[in-house]
């Protein structure tokens, strides 16, 4: 019998959460979080990522003062011992993500494929 794609979606939901990388970045996002120093700088270099990926999606120009800004929080938030870990985890989580989606995506990829042939 097939397996329903759907359980088995819900089955890497849950090996995703079960995994060593995912505790990692669940610990290091709560050790962030509980430092208000930490969480207050986090939630601000968050805040102005989204807003430039939001101005970049709508199309709108994105000012040389707002990338200089961007890159002044980046900088701050590598300088952080907490926040560096935490994003070396989510880059790892992100990698992770998007080797599953390539897997995932396999089959559309060779049927679409081999209509260009």
């Amino acid at each position: 019998m097939a397996a329903n794609v759907y359980d088995l979606g819900y089955d890497l939901e849950k090996a995703l959460r079960d995994s060593d990388d995912f505790k990692i970045l669940k610990s290091l996002y709560d050790e962030v979080n509980a430092d208000d120093s930490a969480r207050t700088l986090f939630e601000s270099f968050r805040d102005i990522q989204l807003n430039l990926q939001q101005k970049q999606m709508s199309g709108q120009e994105i000012s040389p003062e707002e990338i200089e800004q961007a890159q002044k929080s980046v900088a701050l938030v590598q300088q952080h011992d907490k926040i560096s870990k935490l994003m070396e985890a989510e880059q790892r989580m992100s990698m992770t993500i998007a080797e599953l989606n390539k897997i995932i995506m396999k089959p559309l990829e060779e049927l679409y494929g081999s209509l260009q042939q």
